[in-house]
């Protein structure tokens, strides 16, 4: 039988082994069928659960079943998507891939069988099995071994479609013990082009929720470079059997706030600026430096300046943001305003007809005398203790007054005139001088927040997955650790490939500022996508750029090296066309400077073109590169070429104007399109 294959020599493998798999398979999926009905007709009940079960079931609705173990005590295990499980029996049907019982299947080789005996890799199409792939776990074999080659070649191999896969069912032992790291604080994955970082990340995600079911409550955020990127790991985490994470970039994590130009400022995103925003936030409070005076029910209320600087001091030792201890400030000045309303009023006694009958008591309450002339005015005092002074006015009349200066309209304007009410945006504004948002004044708006209202709109969550961090900026850190208080993270990247000046040039540098210690570091070094050629040929710019850099290990050739050519711009649709059509096996993408490229790509047709900072963290079986020498001239030129030539799983190619850039003279020049 063609379709079944045998990846270590095993013998014996007859269609009668696609038979047994199939049977099992069509148990699984009936299984999944009753439960998935149970769903729809319990879904009225206790609706929020039933939908989640039923996405969760519907996820799985491909690849259910990918894997077996015949483990050495001559048990067998089945490995999935989802665990399922049968009234009554103890062992599962199927069991979930970030289940403890599961992890041999990833990391199992011939040194450290771990218990196997041989690994299964089950190929389905729909829910149809066509093709095995048996591993006998042999120390006899090399140690130098990827987990279930055969599988992982071909998945690596398959054509591109604009849309990420997980890599559940190819998972290496390198990246499962990441995936598997439950240790609670920020975990920083640096890895090189093609080593898996985001599969990765989102798969150590997808086990924290299996493995803590009640970080869904407190909520998990995956930030990505571009809203292009999400949509292409979009299908990943359902496939993995989770909905409820969110996924947004950095301009999307302020509500209400739309960055209209994507241009990022190196500037903008220093540390420094957070100090910037902060004093212009306090500069907002200015206290006079002479007496104020306003009307206030017929008589002039007047505040000397130290009366205005002794409220703001107050205000400012609450340490509230800015709106809240705008609330003290004005309950310090309107209380002063009571107390002397207060004296005055009781100070002197009034007749019916307003004329005064005592001059009261030097500490302004009722003596003897203002009551003997208060009882002879007819007014009348209230039962009580008359040995001591009393006041005029109760707790209710106090409240009242304190009401009253408040809602007027000109000690209301007083107050504003030293702390005003500010909003973000009015703050913001002011420190660049526009109101069109740039992706860099999105930080400086939430660090603004911050400090106004105490950033009321945020929502928080209990871990986050950063992906390509190294373009956060200084204060896109800042952000995002307020998003987490717990400050629990997955953070992959790659320094040699950041594109922003206002990014990471190293993990240290931006995370210590928040974390001091608390952090650690691990690195994938197996090149999985980009195939050994296409990373020789990256060799001359790593050592022109990047001395020392030792890039990750390529597992694969593909025998066809890169190719560069000569050509004039006005060729290029002729070129492109011509790849098209020859390179018709896969998706094309064009990666060209800013100035050659227009809207952003619809991602799942067969040639895209895009940038090469819309092209960072995705990838495509063929890629031509356009004008390679203006990509070296942007502000990291030499990361953005990087980039761009480690985005393809097949095919390589470059298009010069002119002379070709030092750093890919060594790529063999074509004399017209190959």
């Amino acid at each position: 039988m063609p379709l079944v294959t045998d990846s270590q020599g095993s013998t014996g493998l007859t269609g009668s082994e696609i038979d047994i798999e199939q049977d099992h398979l069509a148990a699984l999926y009936a299984e999944v069928d009753d439960l998935r009905a149970q769903a729809v007709a319990s879904g009225r009940e206790e609706a929020p659960f039933w939908q989640a079960e039923s996405a969760r079931l519907e996820a799985a609705e491909h690849g259910l079943c990918f894997g077996r173990l015949d483990l050495l005590d001559g048990r067998r295990v089945y490995v999935g998507r989802l665990g399922l499980f049968r009234d009554g029996q103890d062992e599962p049907l199927l069991l979930d891939w970030r289940a403890p019982a599961a992890r041999p299947f990833y990391t199992a080789t011939p040194v450290a069988p771990d218990g196997v005996r041989r690994r299964r890799r089950i190929t389905t199409r729909g829910r149809k099995v066509v093709a095995l792939d048996d591993e006998l776990l042999d120390a006899a074999l090399a140690e130098d071994h990827l987990v279930g080659d055969a599988a992982l070649l071909a998945a690596l191999t398959e054509d591109r479609t604009g849309r990420m896969r997980d890599i559940v069912t190819t998972l290496q032992a390198e990246q499962d013990r990441i995936v598997r790291d439950e240790d609670p604080g920020v975990l920083v994955v640096q890895g090189g082009p093609g080593t898996g970082k985001t599969a990765v990340a989102l798969h150590r995600l997808a086990y924290l929720l299996y493995v803590s079911p009640n970080l869904r409550a407190r909520g998990v955020l995956v930030v990505g470079p571009s809203r292009l990127f999400l949509d292409y790991i979009g299908q990943v985490l359902p496939g993995l059997g989770e909905h409820t994470v969110v996924t947004a970039t950095i301009a999307d994590l302020v509500p209400g706030v739309v960055a209209t130009r994507p241009e990022t400022d190196a500037l903008k995103g220093a540390a420094e600026m957070a100090d910037r925003v902060a004093d212009a936030v306090r500069a907002r409070v200015s206290t006079p430096e002479e007496a104020v005076e306003f009307e206030f029910e017929r008589q002039t209320l007047r505040l000397d300046p130290q009366i205005w600087r002794a409220a703001v001091r107050t205000a400012r030792k609450a340490g509230l943001p800015h709106n809240q201890a705008r609330l003290v400030f004005q309950r310090e000045i309107v209380t002063t305003l009571v107390r002397r309303q207060i004296e005055s009023m009781e100070a002197v006694v009034l007749s019916e007809d307003g004329e005064a009958l005592d001059g009261g008591s030097v500490d302004g309450r009722l003596g003897e005398a203002d009551l003997r002339a208060l009882a002879a005015a007819g007014v009348v005092v209230g039962p009580g203790d008359q040995d001591g002074p009393r006041t005029l006015l109760d707790d209710a009349d106090t409240a009242l007054l304190r009401d009253t200066l408040s809602a007027d309209d000109r000690v209301q304007a007083a107050l504003d005139a030293v702390w005003p009410s500010l909003s973000s945006e009015d703050v913001v504004a002011d420190l660049v001088g526009t109101r069109e948002w740039s992706v860099a004044d999105v930080p400086l708006l939430d660090e603004a927040a911050a400090l106004i209202d105490g950033g009321q709109a945020t929502a928080t969550f209990g871990h986050v997955v950063v992906d390509e961090a190294q373009e956060l900026s200084a204060m896109a850190w800042r952000m995002l650790m307020r998003r987490c208080p717990a400050k629990s993270m997955t953070v992959v990247g790659d320094l040699a490939q950041t594109g922003d000046l206002a990014g990471a040039s190293s993990w240290d540098g931006v995370l210590r500022p928040h974390l001091g210690e608390r952090w650690r570091r691990t690195e994938l070094t197996v090149n999985y996508r980009t195939p050994a050629e296409i990373m020789t040929a990256t060799a001359d710019l790593l050592a022109a750029h990047h001395p020392g850099l030792r890039p990750p290990r390529s597992v694969r050739r593909t025998g066809e090296p890169p190719w560069r050519l000569r050509a004039d711009l006005a060729e290029l649709p002729r070129i492109i066309a011509h790849l098209a059509g020859t390179w018709a096996d896969g998706q094309m993408a064009v990666i060209a400077p800013p100035s050659l490229v227009g809207k952003p790509p619809e991602m799942t047709d067969p040639v895209v073109t895009l940038t090469a900072r819309q092209a960072k963290g995705l990838e495509f079986d063929s890629v031509l590169i356009v004008d390679p020498a203006a990509i070296l001239a942007g502000p990291l030129g030499h990361n953005d070429l990087y980039v761009a030539m480690t985005r393809a799983t097949r095919r390589l190619g470059v298009v010069h104007p002119g002379l070709p850039p030092a750093e890919l003279d060594g790529i063999k020049e074509a004399q017209d399109i190959p």
